[in-house]
């Protein structure tokens, strides 16, 4: 109501403050509207009364009935404890009540203990029963009907939680399980007998000898108790063992062999003897589509099914679940994967295999030896996949085929072979020879008669002889570099046919795009590419090229190293040495270019051989520049010296020059024209054997017409050279005054 007077107020007073006092005709529009809300609500009150007159009515009434019945109650209550409030000693009536209390519960848990007591002795009595039942059946239906009540589902282990005599009856149970299924597993084992020699399998409807002291029962019998104590697959696991090794392996595994079946009665159905045999088959039958094997293994389970099975469908799965993965491994490692065409053009022929093959399982799903689902459908989908078993048996067989082409191949000797003219290919992208391995042209081969045969195949099949090529590349990759370390991590031949060999490869890779991708399957030609592979081997080329430079410029600086910086040559015994590290620098280039002239390509050798040139040249012309002090008779040798350098590579100098009409070629001006442009540091080395023959005005003039720059020399090197040969005079100090002047 005061919520209601608050909003009353706020409309009356809208436009003013709501603490402001209310004037006499606000308050008689308040009262007014106040009496006409109150009407309002008697007239609702009233209308709501007179159409649930009867709801109410009841409702009152309740209400009265509970009154009284409350009333009543607290009455009651009051005389009950009246005695109580008039009583001196409450404890005693608390104590009582306790006592009483406690009295109650422990009779509730001896009717708990008396009522598990009862169980325990009802289980006991029934496992006794079970023990001393005579018919196997009798027993194997108690334990059934007992594991539920001993044995929980949801929980594994020996319930340590339950009590001692649970587990007691529990582990009495699951002996008396072990003693039956072991029991009735060998009389299944009595009843189904195979011979010693193999390949015959007897079975009797009830074992033959029962003198051992043991009850023995039929086999139906025997697998049905089986069956009631979930035991079915123990009890089958060693017939199924045995009719894999002595029946099924030398059915599947030799084609020339029948199965017979004989049944013999021996005083009727119930003692009835069947013989399955496995016996050789003289005659020849042509088996190709395995319509005989099949029916051999028909028969076989038609056996099982019919004299141990009993025509019981679970029975007849359970032998199944225990052979059927290793029949169907049996089938296709001995017929279907032998019967894998080795050529595409023969794939048409598989047809009536596959044809066959689909007949055997669907016949295996007629008689429910198979689910009828085909997820066991394992040899189908063998058959099926036929043309990925062929491409995947010849991706194989080219993988194989590479491996031994690189392991095989005599590295050492590539040079030894009476047939060097084929190893001498053009390279696809470059007007230039080079000598390979001839494991690399092998291995091309195959690659290309991969990549043919992958344009005739269907998209599956060429997909996988793509792949075979590809793999046949990489596996150069993989192999080489671990198998010949030991020859590109020193200077040899093998090394450079290694490099040839990885820069034809890059070179081929680029063309097979162009040669094979539009004779390609629609799918592999958007799915299969080989570029990525090219910069793979050019990059190994370029790899052992350039450790083959490095390896050759550390050979020769060692051999350089011996001469000792080229000082006191004026001495006999140190003009020896640095001869003799001249001659050594000599033999090693020599050796190199022997090796690298006939392999390498022509520029390849060129760019490589003027490379280690000029690190030889620059380091001993730097070396000679460093000598700080030189006798008249030290120029004179260090000027022998490098003549004697120059003569001995005359032949190497001659390699590296360009003869567009093949005549024979000579060391002459324009030659060593060509040469200083190749080799800079070259001519920089045969203007030092000048200079240090040369007059103080004359390396002055030589230095002011450029002609030392143009050959590399720098102003320091002329001036520290000027001093190491000419004594200090005014004449020196005057050239080297000029030299300083003059710009390089």
């Amino acid at each position: 109501m005061a919520d209601d007077v608050r909003e009353l107020l706020l409309t009356t007073t809208a436009d003013a403050d709501p603490s402001t006092p209310l004037s006499a005709p606000d308050l008689r529009l308040l009262i007014d509207r106040l009496r006409l809300r109150s009407d309002r609500l008697h007239a609702s009150a009233l209308s709501f009364t007179t159409s649930h007159r009867e709801a109410l009515a009841a409702a009152l009434l309740r209400a009265a009935s509970a009154a009284d019945s409350s009333a009543s109650l607290e009455s009651s209550l009051a005389a009950a404890l009246a005695p109580l409030s008039s009583s001196p000693d409450l404890s005693d009536l608390k104590a009582l009540a306790d006592r009483l209390i406690a009295a109650r519960r422990e009779l509730a848990e001896r009717q708990e203990h008396l009522a598990a007591a009862s169980s325990v002795a009802s289980l006991a009595a029934r496992l006794r029963e079970a023990r001393a039942a005579v018919n196997p059946l009798d027993t194997a239906a108690a334990a059934a009907e007992l594991k539920p009540l001993l044995i929980d589902p949801e929980r594994s282990g020996s319930g340590q939680d339950d009590p001692i005599v649970f587990g007691l009856l529990r582990s009495d149970w699951e002996q008396l399980v072990d003693e039956l299924q072991s029991g009735l597993s060998k009389n299944v084992e009595e009843c189904v007998q195979f011979a010693p020699e193999g390949r015959k399998v007897v079975v009797r409807a009830s074992p033959r000898d029962r003198s051992s002291g043991t009850h023995g029962v039929d086999l139906c019998v025997a697998l049905q108790a089986l069956e009631m104590i979930d035991a079915l697959d123990y009890g089958m696991a060693k017939v199924a063992d045995l009719m894999m090794k002595h029946v099924l392996v030398p059915a599947i595994s030799n084609m020339s062999v029948a199965v017979n079946v004989q049944v013999l009665g021996e005083g009727g159905p119930e003692h009835s003897v069947s013989v399955l045999s496995v016996v050789p088959s003289e005659e020849q039958k042509d088996d190709k589509d395995g319509s005989y094997l099949y029916s051999r293994i028909i028969g076989i389970i038609k056996f099982v099914c019919k004299f141990i099975c009993v025509e019981n469908t679970k029975w007849m799965q359970s032998f199944a679940k225990l052979t059927w993965p290793r029949i169907s491994d049996l089938v296709i490692t001995h017929f279907l994967s032998k019967a894998v065409p080795n050529e595409a053009s023969k794939l048409i022929e598989f047809q009536d295999v596959v044809r066959s093959t689909t007949e055997f399982e669907n016949k295996l799903r007629s008689m429910m030896f198979i689910s009828p689902d085909r997820k066991d459908g394992r040899l189908t989908q063998f058959v099926d996949d036929v043309e990925v078993h062929f491409a995947v048996r010849k991706r194989n067989e080219i993988m194989v085929k590479a491996r031994n082409i690189l392991v095989q191949y005599d590295h050492d000797n590539p040079l030894d072979s009476n047939d060097q003219e084929d190893s001498v290919v053009d390279l696809l992208f470059q007007p230039e020879k080079c000598f390979i391995s001839k494991s690399t042209l092998q291995l091309m081969k195959l690659v290309h008669g991969a990549l043919k045969d992958a344009c005739l195949s269907s998209e599956r099949v060429a997909k996988e002889f793509c792949y075979a090529a590809r793999d046949v590349l990489l596996l150069y990759k993989a192999i080489i570099p671990v198998q010949l370390e030991k020859q590109l991590d020193s200077i040899s031949q093998v090394a450079a046919i290694v490099h040839n060999d990885c820069y034809h490869l890059s070179q081929e890779i680029l063309g097979l795009a162009f040669q094979y991708r539009s004779d390609f399957p629609s799918a592999v030609q958007k799915n299969v590419v080989f570029v990525d592979l090219a910069p793979i081997f050019i990059q190994m080329a370029d790899g052992v090229l350039r450790r083959q430079i490095h390896i050759a410029t550390d050979t020769i600086s060692e051999a350089i190293d011996g001469a000792d910086g080229f000082q006191n040559t004026h001495q006999p015994q140190h003009y020896e040495s640095a001869k003799f590290s001249i001659e050594q620098v000599v033999f090693i280039l020599e050796k190199i270019r022997i090796m690298w002239e006939s392999i390498l390509p022509r520029s390849t050798y060129r760019k490589s051989m003027c490379h280690v040139l000029g690190s030889v040249f620059s380091r001993i012309t730097r070396d000679m520049l460093l000598i700080d002090d030189m006798a008249a008779e030290e120029t004179l040798q260090l000027q022998g010296l490098i003549h004697l350098a120059l003569e001995n590579l005359s032949s190497l100098f001659l390699s590296l020059v360009e003869n567009d009409d093949d005549s024979e070629k000579f060391l002459d001006h324009d030659t060593w024209i060509q040469l200083d442009k190749s080799v800079p540091s070259l001519k920089k080395f045969r203007k030092l054997a000048e200079l240090l023959d040369m007059s103080l005005k004359s390396i002055t003039a030589a230095w002011e017409s450029g002609e030392l720059v143009s050959c590399g020399f720098t102003s320091s090197e002329v001036q520290n050279f000027i001093k190491a040969i000419f004594a200090d005079s005014p004449l020196r100090k005057e050239c080297l005054g000029w030299i300083v002047r003059t710009p390089a």
